[in-house]
């Protein structure tokens, strides 16, 4: 249940994070076009003098920017296309194309018109509303309120890409941090199977057999996989136990011997279970460390346990605390017990000495033996044990791609801005050549603007984003801590990029002969 909501959860976000990714590329088409409307405020002006009504311009503005993005969405369907089925393969889905559905198509023409609308909408009615003259005069040009649109845009897309930069590092570092934490067991070379047709009935010949072909090493049946909780117990007392200790959640595991050498599990106290050599294990536990701290046992061995049903255990040893549920969550307290039967498992732990390829052939020739009628699984408790971390990946690796693609098209508007911006000052960038300033001092003045620009959106950000990645970390008990340096990095590379793609304009403006750029006065 909780996977599923949390899919649900994950899928909203990036939903929103896509509708984000929109905008901002919308946001770039008003300001590129804005940027070349004021060229055209020209052809505008000539228009109307010619008799062109203000509906027929806003209608030929709407309609180019519709056509822009039709091209846009066809584009984006080819890509689409290409790369989903690298999308299934990293998110685990089968998710395709519904192209011969009519709602696909209503989503789709409804998606154009309203972006097309949208993008299309600003520069149509701001320019076809202009009064002739002025637009010859190209008075359009110096038009300016409080503040400037533009450069209102350029900070709300930069905030966007600095936000979601931060927040997929976090998500990559709780990843890790999870990760590098030791299970307290050693996964790697464990392989079980379920007791499932003649497993159980033969289980003394399986295990025997196992050992005598070299390929394993250590046999123990338990009652769940390693990788996995089946069962818990409340109502437990002990001596010195309290009422609030009956609401006490335990989980229940069992084994029947051999547990801390197939598992490479600690003892810390006591000793293992063995229902083969002490037969009286029937009825006795192992604790974890979180088990003896929540009973708020000083010495736990000898100690007896009374279940609910009214069946006592004797502790006989302490297990070190190791990881049967969430990585990313505290160590529940936990009790392994000693059964007759009840098991549902069988693990094996195979011989390093020989080829995992081999260990796994004569593997499968003892259980194939022994129990014809069911396939051989040989289930790796490592791979198990890494799908633990299954959501959190996907979650991390969805966010990288997010934020890169935020950081492109958020570049690519402050490029055509740069760009428009360095041409419509060539003149000043003249005068100033000729009246002694150098490529340097023009460069840092053109740049300058765009970098105050990208601060701002590092002010607003950082504390979005910490916001953010500070809820999403809530939600683990093991987290990783949220340092300072991660966000002093992406605000620099913020800086960096941003400079990046606005000096190539600035210093081909710098680097323009002042006769070109006068010449026309």
């Amino acid at each position: 249940g909780s996977l599923i909501s949390a899919r649900i959860e994950t899928v909203r976000l990036f939903t929103l994070i896509a509708i984000l990714v929109v905008l901002i590329a919308c946001i770039n088409f008003i300001n590129l076009s804005t940027a070349r409307s004021e060229k055209r405020a020209r052809e505008v002006g000539v228009r109307k003098i010619m008799g062109a009504y203000n509906g027929s311009l806003i209608a030929q503005f709407l309609v180019e920017s519709t056509l822009l993005v039709m091209l846009a969405f066809s584009i984006a369907l080819l890509l689409v296309g290409l790369s989903l089925p690298l999308f299934n393969q990293v998110m685990e889905t089968s998710l395709h194309l519904e192209l011969f559905q009519f709602q696909f198509w209503l989503y789709a023409v409804v998606i154009i018109l309203l972006t097309g609308l949208l993008a299309g909408s600003y520069p149509a009615f701001i320019l076809s509303l202009h009064q002739p003259a002025k637009a010859l005069k190209g008075a359009f040009s110096r038009i300016k309120g409080a503040v400037d649109p533009r450069k209102l845009l350029v900070v709300v897309q930069f905030t966007a890409a600095i936000t979601l930069s931060i927040s997929a590092v976090v998500v990559q570092g709780q990843i890790k941090y999870a990760q590098d934490r030791r299970p307290g067991y050693d996964p790697e070379n464990i392989a079980y199977e379920f007791l499932q047709g003649k497993i159980p009935l033969h289980f003394e010949a399986i295990k025997n057999e196992l050992i005598a072909s070299g390929a394993v090493t250590s046999v123990t049946r338990t009652f769940s996989p390693i990788v996995r909780i089946w069962n818990n117990a409340t109502g437990l007392t002990w001596q010195g136990s309290n009422d609030a200790d009956k609401t006490t959640n335990f989980l229940l595991f069992g084994a029947d011997a051999d547990m801390s050498t197939t598992f490479a599990t600690r003892i810390l106290q006591g000793r293992d279970l063995d229902i083969y050599l002490h037969p009286g294990d029937t009825a006795a536990v192992l604790l974890n460390e979180a088990a003896v701290k929540a009973m708020r046992m000083d010495n736990p061995i000898g100690e007896m346990l009374r279940d609910s049903d009214g069946m006592n255990w004797q502790v006989v040893g302490v297990v070190q605390d190791f990881i049967m549920e969430s990585p990313y969550n505290k160590i529940s307290p936990m009790i392994i017990q000693g059964w007759r039967d009840r098991y549902g498992v069988i693990n094996y732990r195979f011989n390093t000495e020989n080829s995992y390829a081999d260990n796994v052939k004569k593997a499968e020739m003892v259980f194939k033996t022994n129990n014809p009628e069911y396939p051989f699984e040989c289930i790796s408790a490592q791979s198990n044990y890494l799908r633990k971390f299954r959501l959190e990946v996907q979650t991390g690796t969805l966010a990288s791609w997010f934020a890169g693609l935020t950081i492109l098209i958020s570049c690519l508007g402050l490029f055509g801005l740069a760009t428009y911006l360095a041409e419509s000052r060539t003149k000043e960038v003249g005068v100033r050549k000729v009246l002694g300033a150098t490529t340097f001092q023009i460069t840092s003045m053109l740049s300058l603007g765009f970098v105050k620009l990208v601060v701002i959106s590092i002010v607003i950000g950082t504390p979005a984003a910490w916001y953010i990645a500070d809820n999403w970390l809530q939600s683990y008990d093991y987290r990783t801590p949220l340092n300072l340096w991660i966000f002093l990095l992406m605000g620099l590379i913020a800086i960096l990029i941003a400079l990046i793609t606005v000096s190539t304009q600035a210093i081909k403006a710098a680097m323009m002969k002042p006769v070109k750029s006068l010449r026309n006065e």
